[in-house]
């Protein structure tokens, strides 16, 4: 990929594109420090950016080297090595640990002060080791229960084998993330009752189900059995109802969402995911229609600049098609991206915001 312009060049620090590095430097003009564009120092306002070829011209400029990623040194930078070396460490001692770690005992093992980890942790992942742990753990006791641990484990055996101290923290974690308690799960989602809907509109087909908490599923696909497929599979066991009279409303509601996206959505969601993800798709909800974020600007937004991948991942995990608009998340060069329903779709939503953005209001009297 080439960098021969400031535009591509700013893009590429936005996001820290790997590709960049040994094609440019960038200097601020507020620090007197010029960088490496995968540094993950606090992205600068554009205006204070300046670019360079060389370490030469960036000290003849008057601009000292970051002690951070070491742009004046070749090969890749030693500090920036070791940060991603000892959070590597890190995870991989939460995840082979019966119980998390405490924040004090991964910073000593690392050989680090507790504040420097938890910052570097952070920047790296997008989550505290906290959430890491707790992230990690909800995976284990989803395995135990989904048919991942022993055969016939109890639901108690699980939370304990996942590394859960207490019952509590458990239900309490995956009531939130999962959206539904532990016994719940082991089930199959037995107990839980979920009203659907099937139907055309213009973008395809599409499938909206709720539960009693709120609508956990708003998809778009060329088939309709397709839909009912995932459906199926991501609640194997629950009760799934053709929706009433009553449901046609929230159906109404949905399908006029998606036919025009600039309108919101007045129901209430059952969102079902990481402290993450949640964190992403709240920033995602702030965007007003008409207009895009890159996939960058919402890890900054978020308060983790480095997390762009994990942003993405979030974004290619919202199964709220509309409701949550991760269709208006595009890359930093201005293209499309992936989109879970595909990109046509995408393209037609974002035609269609940017439609109605430039209509003209109707005058009132």
């Amino acid at each position: 990929m080439s960098f021969d312009t400031d535009t591509s060049r700013w893009n590429a620090v936005a996001v820290r594109d790997a590709r960049a590095e040994g094609a440019f430097l960038y200097a601020v003009r507020t620090t007197g420090v010029y960088c490496r564009p995968t540094c993950h120092s606090r992205l600068p306002r554009r205006e204070n950016v300046a670019f360079f070829d060389a370490p030469a011209a960036a000290e003849g400029a008057g601009f000292r080297a970051c002690k951070r990623c070491a742009p004046n040194v070749t090969g890749a930078a030693p500090a920036e090595a070791a940060a991603a070396e000892a959070v590597a460490r890190a995870c991989r001692l939460i995840e082979a640990s019966a119980e998390p770690p405490s924040l004090e005992e991964l910073a000593a093992a690392v050989s680090l002060s507790r504040f420097h980890f938890h910052r570097l942790f952070k920047q790296a992942t997008g989550v505290t080791p906290k959430q890491y742990a707790t992230a990690h753990r909800l995976r284990r006791l989803r395995d135990g229960l989904q048919g991942g641990g022993r055969s016939g484990a109890s639901v108690t055996a699980a939370i304990y084998g996942a590394g859960f101290g207490a019952s509590s923290r458990a239900y309490a974690a995956a009531s939130e993330a999962l959206g539904m308690t532990p016994g719940t799960l082991r089930d199959g989602a037995a107990s839980v009752v979920i009203q659907y809907a099937v139907g055309q509109c213009s973008l395809g087909w599409a499938i909206v189900a709720a539960t009693e908490r709120g609508v956990c599923a708003i998809e778009l696909d060329d088939s309709p059995d397709d839909l009912l497929a995932r459906l199926g599979a991501r609640f194997p066991k629950a009760h799934l109802s053709a929706g009433d009279a009553a449901f046609a409303g929230t159906v109404r509601q949905v399908v006029a969402l998606l036919e025009t996206p600039e309108r919101g959505l007045d129901l209430p969601l059952d969102i079902q995911g990481t402290a993450f993800q949640r964190r992403v798709w709240d920033a995602l909800r702030q965007i007003s229609s008409g207009r895009t974020a890159s996939y960058a600007s919402i890890a900054a937004r978020i308060g983790q600049p480095s997390a762009t991948r994990a942003v993405a991942q979030a974004c290619a995990a919202n199964t709220l098609a509309v409701a949550i608009p991760c269709h208006r998340v595009v890359r930093g060069d201005g293209e499309l991206g992936g989109y879970r329903w595909g990109v046509t779709r995408k393209r037609a939503l974002l035609e269609r915001e940017a439609a109605a953005s430039a209509a003209p209001t109707a005058a009132t009297c």
